[in-house]
């Protein structure tokens, strides 16, 4: 099914975000608007494609892109303010990236926390819908993946570089093992009962 350009028209931007169920690493969000009439036939809910297939997307519509922002939240302010509210957070810094004004935001969920004036629809789903939101999911994903990547050389054991900091068995046997780190969030459940965690 081809997705549609946008909710309500031109000069609105999709907003995403990735990371909100991993038990290390930021939360980050993506704000795209994308040109008028812009196509292309792979763009697509950003869990549904290859990494390879997300990069060269990612090239494509930073490139095309009438604008494009992308926001970080911490681990640190995660545990602060709680995931839902840095989900909120993520994409109001994406939003305050963008060089042009949005018309509408365009949300991929249920819910969001208004951005200043601008009115905003909630889309369930609306990274398999639409195509403004699908660009920022493929940008909040890959922009994620590239600082798991980074932070991994720094604690290899954890298996970012594959897990993405998702609660995976041999991420939680890292933490069991080796403890946890500073990028990891404190207010998230790390371990399943059975495992003893161990604290630096």
């Amino acid at each position: 099914m081809s997705l549609l350009p946008f909710v309500t028209g031109y000069n609105e931007a999709g907003c995403d975000e990735a990371g909100r169920g991993c038990l290390a690493g930021p939360v980050v969000a993506a704000s795209v608007i994308l040109p008028k009439n812009f196509k292309n036939q792979w763009l697509n809910d950003s869990k549904k494609l290859n990494e390879k297939k997300r990069n060269e997307l990612r090239l494509i519509v930073e490139s095309e892109a009438v604008s494009w922002g992308v926001g970080f939240v911490s681990p640190e302010e995660i545990d602060k303010i709680n995931i839902l509210q840095a989900s909120f957070l993520a994409m109001h810094r994406a939003i305050d990236k963008l060089k042009k004004k949005p018309s509408h935001l365009a949300i991929d969920g249920n819910r969001f926390k208004k951005y200043r004036n601008i009115n905003h629809s909630c889309i369930v789903k609306g990274d398999g819908k639409y195509m403004n939101i699908a660009a920022a999911s493929i940008l909040a994903k890959t922009h994620r993946d590239e600082y798991m990547y980074k932070i991994h050389q720094t604690y290899p054991k954890y298996d970012w570089n594959k897990n993405k900091g998702y609660p995976t068995k041999t991420h939680r046997l890292a933490i069991s093992s080796y403890g946890k780190t500073e990028y990891h969030r404190n207010s998230f459940k790390l371990l399943p009962d059975q495992y003893e965690i161990i604290f630096n």
